[in-house]
């Protein structure tokens, strides 16, 4: 269970989970709100009594996919006793998640090709989501003893992003962990610079 799920009733998160499975499988406006309601076996009215409309269950559906992946990396990471291990604890979690996760690559990317109007709920979860990768690599690169730490933790996020797309799109299971290999040598190239 997520934070974004801790505080739903057990009928918001069923209306959620189907939700999200349903956008991620289908796109968000492949999806009505009469099919989230038939498949999850309540009234459009719940539907809209839990969540308002569709752009804020769309949110939900963004916020707690987010919340899952971020609880992810933390977990990973902190379980990383390597400064390098820790920097690169994402791939390890992308290639995790893998075909049960990210079969439609990232549903982020995919959900920002859907919501052209910037002021959409979900948008900001989107920015909120590369954002927080983009921390993260940023982050764990501190104790990491690099030279250029902003520069590398952008292309780690380019790196970690171009592997999902290469998972995805075609079908290659080791995108990732070619990914992960990438940005070990760009880490140990960076921190030779720094040394030179």
């Amino acid at each position: 269970m997520t934070d974004t799920t801790a505080s739903l009733t057990a009928g918001a998160r069923r209306i959620l989970e189907t939700a999200s499975a349903l956008f991620y499988d289908h796109g968000i406006r492949g999806v009505g709100v009469d099919t989230i309601a038939a498949a999850s076996g309540v009234t459009k009215r719940t539907l809209y009594d839990r969540f308002g409309s569709k752009d804020e269950l769309v949110a939900c559906y963004l916020r707690a996919r987010h919340d899952r992946w971020r609880a992810d990396v933390v977990a990973a990471a902190e379980q990383a006793t390597d400064p390098t291990e820790r920097v690169l604890a994402p791939f390890d979690v992308l290639e995790a998640w893998g075909p049960s996760r990210s079969v439609r690559g990232c549903a982020f990317v995919n959900a920002y090709a859907e919501l052209d109007d910037a002021g959409h709920a979900g948008r900001a979860v989107i920015d909120e989501n590369k954002g927080w990768l983009r921390e993260f690599f940023d982050g764990a690169l501190a104790t990491a003893d690099v030279a250029d730490r902003a520069g590398l933790a952008v292309q780690l996020l380019v790196l970690h992003e171009g592997a999902m797309v290469a998972h995805a799109v075609d079908r290659e299971p080791s995108a990732p962990r070619r990914a992960r290999d990438a940005a070990r040598v760009l880490i140990d190239a960076d921190r030779g610079t720094r040394a030179s």
